[in-house]
């Protein structure tokens, strides 16, 4: 009975991977996603170091992520600014310590406040908010085998679960 039910949770599990995402026929470029950091210096947390201020690095990270993951979701023609106005990473780097090395606990759970406007081709708005973002359950969550060894996967995850809230794929025309 137990190797049965191995077998069926393991196709299942295969078969839930299997199925497609739903893709857009007619997708943005990254180009029309513009991420902006307002006064990154006052973040809670977005340093790689022990004392550092904030980590150009991460940040572009962070931007670049935002930007790919976006356009895809995007119809072409369509614009999103996105602005950052605080973002305190998942983990922390201990105060005191001689190595820099972010602890990943479940006390230090992934935040961020950020601004968004979405415009169409003429310019106008067609959806603009303010959006405070925060993963409780962050450790818990399932992230592709791929995010396994990036440094920021759990930023990257709560971003990708609100883009894809907030911009869902456009659905296909009917065909005449």
């Amino acid at each position: 009975m137990k190797t049965y039910s191995l077998i069926a949770l393991a196709a299942a599990l295969f078969v839930a991977g299997c199925q497609s995402t739903p893709v857009n026929s007619n997708p943005a470029k990254s180009t029309d996603v513009t991420v902006n950091f307002t006064d990154p210096d006052k973040f809670t947390d977005v340093r790689d170091t022990v004392n550092g201020g904030p980590s150009q690095r991460y940040l572009d990270e962070i931007a670049y992520y935002v930007k790919d993951e976006a356009a895809r979701r995007l119809t072409a023609g369509q614009k999103l600014t996105v602005t950052f106005k605080d973002i305190d990473l998942a983990g922390d780097i201990p105060p005191g310590s001689i190595h820099d090395i972010r602890i990943i606990k479940e006390i230090y759970i992934p935040r961020m406040e950020l601004h968004f406007q979405l415009v169409d081709a003429t310019g106008a708005v067609i959806k603009e908010d303010d959006r405070r973002l925060v993963d409780l359950n962050y450790m818990q969550n399932a992230r592709p085998v791929v995010m396994q060894n990036e440094p920021l996967r759990y930023d990257k995850g709560l971003l990708e679960e609100w883009i894809r809230r907030e911009f869902p794929i456009p659905a296909k025309p009917a065909s005449p």
